[in-house]
């Protein structure tokens, strides 16, 4: 059931409206001023708030900037007998849901209301998916290693500098990237991201920058590419060591002036991305070897973030083993199974060349094939392709 607060100084308002919206099979809580309004606003969740606007102690509008000051998200549907378009205007402009004049008519405010509650859903559906979002980006471990990656993330994080994130393949670099664009200023804006090795180094350019219509043969349309839609926000150039030479250039001028140009285009567009980078290779042999430019290295690493191997933060193997689990059986629709800690142990022996991934297939092949509590038998039976 629906809970809506009514703030208003006139007890036959307050009461009518009380009658109009429980026949409706609202939850209704009265408040007959505003500092009384904002208490209960305070102390319970309410799916909308309708508030007057003139009233003793503390009228409306004063009301509506300290529920936008509490960040309470509750859509306001303010109210008046005096209104006029500069109020309403006004009332709108410091973030009111709606502005309904006295005297009040029934089906305008069922229809604000029904609207009003659409949208309290819709941000609720946002919040809990941002915490899905964020779990599934979870950095998990206790370990020194882990800790020190997570103490660079949070200094990072705020600032605009550039990261270039190293370590081996399923390390979970993706992840690091990940956090430092939700905890950093940017976490608003767009995320995108780009794996270098996946696209054809024919083709990268075009990704990255866009192709205006006819600049080569499949060419059909205008096409945005991943720098002008990563605008305001953050783009993650996954394993950016497999990126061509004159990709990287182009990458380096990007950085260089924040302006890029379309392929097939003249025109120079004023970006403003944040750039976060990840490779498996050693960037410095690579420069050696001349398979990578040294400007863009030192464009790309003001801030290096080394992931650790799976091998390196062993101890961390408990902790992840139970994450995995929970994470798994919730994707499988299954009861949690519980796991043994000789089986543990045993997971804590084995050489993982393929790091976090490696480690959550091994879990996953655990629970479709062990028994209700995953056992050390089931761990050395079913973990022989890891050895």
């Amino acid at each position: 059931m629906s809970k809506i607060l009514i703030i208003d100084d006139e007890r036959s308002i307050r009461n009518t409206l009380k009658d109009i919206l429980s026949y409706e099979n609202y939850e209704i809580s009265l408040a007959e001023n505003g500092v009384e309004g904002l208490e209960l606003a305070k102390g319970d969740e309410f799916d909308v708030i309708l508030c007057d606007i003139k009233m003793p102690q503390m009228d409306g509008i004063e009301v509506l900037e300290k529920t936008q000051e509490l960040a309470l998200d509750t859509p306001v549907i303010m109210i008046s007998g005096h209104g006029n378009i500069d109020t309403a205007v006004e009332a709108i402009k410091k973030g009111a849901f709606d502005f309904i004049e006295k005297p009040l008519d029934l089906n305008r405010i069922l229809i604000t209301i029904k609207n009003a509650l659409d949208k309290s859903k819709l941000i609720t559906e946002t919040k809990v998916l941002k915490r899905k979002v964020s779990k599934k980006y979870e950095m998990i471990g206790e370990s020194e290693a882990i800790h020190q990656v997570n103490e660079m993330i949070d200094k990072v994080a705020p600032t605009d500098a550039r990261v270039l994130i190293t370590g081996p393949n399923g390390t979970g670099k993706e992840l690091v990237a990940h956090r430092i664009h939700e905890q950093s200023n940017r976490c608003k804006s767009p995320f995108i991201e780009v794996n270098c090795a996946a696209i054809p180094s024919e083709l990268i350019e075009s990704e990255l920058f866009g192709h205006e219509k006819g600049s080569f043969t499949s060419a059909h349309k205008q096409r945005k590419g991943k720098f002008e839609l990563a605008d305001g926000g953050t783009l993650f150039l996954d394993e950016i060591g497999d990126m061509s030479l004159s990709a990287q250039a182009k990458v380096l001028r990007a950085l260089q002036e924040n302006r890029i140009t379309r392929v097939g285009g003249d025109k120079e567009i004023k970006v403003n991305v944040r750039v976060i980078a990840a490779t498996n290779k050693n960037l410095a042999e690579e420069i050696q070897n001349n398979n990578f430019r040294e400007d863009l290295y030192h464009r790309l690493s003001v801030i290096l973030i080394e992931v650790p191997s799976l091998n390196e933060r062993i101890d961390d193997v408990p902790l992840l083993a139970n994450h995995f689990v929970d994470m798994i059986c919730a994707e499988m629709g299954l009861p949690v199974k519980g796991i043994d800690e000789d089986a543990v142990e045993e997971l804590k022996k084995i050489n993982y060349t393929g790091n976090i991934r490696e480690f959550r297939n091994i879990i996953e092949r655990l629970i479709i094939l062990g028994q209700a509590s995953i056992s050390v038998d089931d761990v050395k039976s079913y973990t022989k392709v890891a050895k």
